[in-house]
């Protein structure tokens, strides 16, 4: 075998090393330190020093499961060569034999792709291993309070994608190839939000990457992460009723009458509320329409339920989406995914709306779930929950009844007073404001009005 120094080992990829352990024998060899794994390599091989303590050390035995990289090393005169060939479509690997002394020169390349894990098994370990390579530069790390030589530290604001893993971009609000891609993993874990400000070390992309990877997240909006998970559960944060209202500043009728006759604001738990074909997805496509328009709120929509056709309709695109064939749990899980990111935008400090079609066919105790997730909490963010049911379920704040009738004649707003209200209007609009609606629903009912008292 030939002999491998240590610069050649040092410079090489913990993969390759892992290659060259697994070869020579190495017990335990995954779970050490690149620069261990190294000196075990040159102890085993006889310490780099000649050829002949290299094979003395190394057995003759050995000859047969070196040739391979034996080969290789001298061809090349580094690792690149077995990497090449591990790299191979993995149709071509055969099922793994017995190992066999080689024969003559012919018979390494074929032990190659018959012998131990074969391509496809060396390929599935080098993906593990790109993992394990990112880990440990996290650990290391950690214990020195540095990061890892080589990496460059980024600070950007997280967008999430559908999937669950997402970016953090350089130059927002614009997608740069700067970008750097953060795993599903490291946003669970870090529960991250869009518009979240994180800083963390990189490392470059590897083979078929084409964005550097966060190695950890240190920071996310000022606060070190750790501190961030270690805060206060969302339902233990103290929550106010709903005093700010929510200009919508949209023409509109139906969301005019929606502001002006039964006001909702941060924080609200509104429920549009009428029979099938009362205009209650209509309602509230338009209200999303009118918040994705007000700076500074993060607006969640999730489809549970509904039509194949009403997919596409949304603006903006919903989180997450299921019809109605799916089942109550899956539909349930949906609508979860959007609120559970709202809850930490909220607990963040910044707001957010979740505007959910439908809550129908949520089981009773998931529906309840959403409804109580909103909340204006004290000193903090907020978290508004705007659903379509059949009817109110209970604890709303707010309850817009769409009348049927009107809406099948396209008298618009099609809102039924009687049925509809906000508790604690006085909050959002003031006294007077207060009086007016209640001057209004009278006169909706034909009913005289009161004087208002002075």
């Amino acid at each position: 075998m030939s002999v491998l120094h240590r610069s050649d080992l040092e410079a090489s990829p913990l993969a390759d090393l892992h290659v060259i352990a697994s070869e020579l024998g190495i017990d335990s060899f995954r779970r050490l330190r690149k620069a261990a794994l190294v000196d075990a390599i040159l102890e085993r091989q006889g310490g780099g020093a000649t050829p002949e303590a290299a094979a003395q050390d190394a057995g003759e035995d050995a000859g047969a499961a070196e040739a391979p990289l034996a080969e290789t090393a001298d061809h090349d005169g580094d690792l690149d060569g077995d990497l090449e060939v591990d790299a191979e479509p993995a149709g071509d690997a055969e099922p793994a034999g017995d190992d066999e002394p080689a024969g003559d020169d012919e018979e390494p390349p074929r032990r190659r792709r018959r012998g131990g894990r074969g391509r496809r098994g060396r390929r599935d370990e080098d993906a593990e291993e790109a993992a394990a390579e990112a880990e440990d530069g996290a650990v290391e790390a950690a214990e020195s309070g540095a990061p890892p030589e080589g990496d460059e530290v980024v600070e950007g604001t997280v967008e999430l994608l559908g999937g669950g893993s997402g970016f953090v971009r350089v130059a927002p609000p614009e997608p740069s190839d700067e970008d750097v891609y953060v795993s599903a993993a490291q946003v669970r874990r870090c529960e991250l939000v869009t518009g979240d400000v994180v800083t963390g070390p990189v490392r470059p992309p590897r083979r078929s990457e084409r964005y550097p990877s966060l190695v950890r997240v240190d920071t996310i909006n000022g606060t070190p992460a750790d501190e961030v998970a270690a805060g206060t559960r969302y339902e233990d944060l103290p929550a106010a009723f709903p005093a700010e209202r929510l200009a919508l500043g949209s023409e509109d009728p139906t969301v005019r009458a929606v502001e002006w006759l039964t006001p909702f604001g941060k924080g609200s738990r509104v429920v549009l509320a009428g029979p099938s074909r009362a205009g209650k997805t209509q309602a509230l496509r338009r209200l999303a329409a009118a918040l994705g328009a007000i700076e500074g709120l993060e607006v969640l929509v999730a489809l549970a339920g509904v039509r194949p056709e009403e997919l596409d309709d949304w603006e903006p695109a919903p989180l997450a989406s299921t019809t109605f064939a799916a089942s109550a749990d899956a539909q349930a899980q949906a609508v979860e995914q959007a609120v559970e990111q709202g809850r930490r935008v909220a607990a963040r400090g910044r707001d957010a709306v979740v505007l959910v079609d439908t809550i129908d066919h949520l089981p009773a105790g998931a529906a309840r779930k959403v409804l109580a997730s909103a909340r204006n909490i004290v000193d903090g963010g907020s978290l508004t929950v705007i659903a379509t049911a059949g009817e109110p379920l209970g604890g709303e704040t707010t309850v817009v009844a769409l009348d049927v009738r009107l809406a099948a004649t396209n008298r618009f707003p099609a809102v039924d007073l009687a049925e509809s209200g906000t508790l604690r209007p006085e909050l959002l609009v003031g006294e007077a404001g207060a009086d007016a609606i209640a001057q209004a629903r009278a006169s909706a009912l034909g009913l005289p009005e009161e004087p208002v008292e002075e």
